[in-house]
């Protein structure tokens, strides 16, 4: 489910047979050494799926990126005004930046002198860059870096020691947190419905899932789509048996499925 509570369809699999292959002309010589068209499937795991994470995640201030697929998850930002004070702030800078990558953790050290630090915050804030450290000369005299989380906008000044440690177990806690905000949406915007005026409502009011009974027939689901635009995304495997009437026909029906409006 996408923020706007439309559904998108991403991760999918197709048999597409030999119709591709024959328009084509994708063949291969079988046991019998006679000429055949291949047959296909399609796997959509493609750039619709990061179509999916930034329309799932993002905000008004730009991406929001899981740490585990973040190309850079820590961009350290040096905070001076004299040479003098970029020397001792760079000193430090480029210890943490050793020990975050013998932890494993991508970092990225943005020191260049044509743009001011708050520039560079929103520049990375922009990208979605999970982590930001700032370090000025006050930090370095208290063994200090301020430290921004992406996906929450909250600051924190942690003890430079350790701080390996510390962001390596933060990026498990953004991970997690920005799943969880991701499932609680979902969850908050899927509904189950038993009527058709209640089921149209909702699609022009509030959008999500509906979970609504169906009977099983191609016809139902077309009248449906004509009538609403919304069209069956799955059938739930878990779904339970719960005997029911499809919200468009009365018939009889054993399971609900999920509607939605899509793109």
């Amino acid at each position: 489910m996408m923020q706007d509570g439309k559904a998108l369809q991403s991760g999918t699999s197709h048999f597409l047979g030999q119709n591709f292959a024959k328009a084509f002309d994708v063949q291969f010589t079988g046991k019998d050494g006679k000429l055949d068209y291949v047959w296909a499937t399609s796997w959509g795991a493609s750039t619709r799926l990061i179509g999916a994470l930034i329309m799932a995640h993002s905000d008004d201030n730009g991406l929001v990126l899981p740490p585990k697929l973040a190309p850079i998850q820590v961009v350290i930002v040096p905070i001076y005004r004299t040479d003098e004070e970029f020397d001792k702030v760079n000193a430090v800078a480029v210890e943490i930046i050793k020990e975050l990558k013998e932890a494993g953790i991508s970092v990225h050290y943005d020191k260049r002198d044509t743009h001011k630090p708050g520039w560079k915050f929103a520049e990375y804030e922009l990208k979605g860059v999970p982590v930001r450290l700032g370090i000025g000369p006050k930090d370095v005299e208290k063994g200090t870096v301020e430290m921004a989380r992406r996906d929450t906008l909250t600051k924190s000044f942690e003890p430079r020691e350790g701080i390996a440690e510390t962001i390596k177990n933060l990026l498990v806690v953004i991970q997690q947190n920005i799943y969880d905000k991701a499932l609680a949406f979902r969850i908050a915007n899927t509904r189950n419905v038993d009527t058709y005026d209640e089921f149209k409502r909702i699609l022009i009011e509030e959008r999500g899932f509906i979970l609504a009974h169906w009977d099983g027939t191609t016809e139902t689901e077309e009248a449906i789509k004509a009538e609403t635009k919304a069209t069956i995304r799955c059938i739930p495997l878990d779904a339970p048996d719960e005997e029911g009437k499809c919200i468009y026909s009365g018939k009889p029906s054993n399971k609900r499925v999920i509607f939605a409006l899509s793109y």
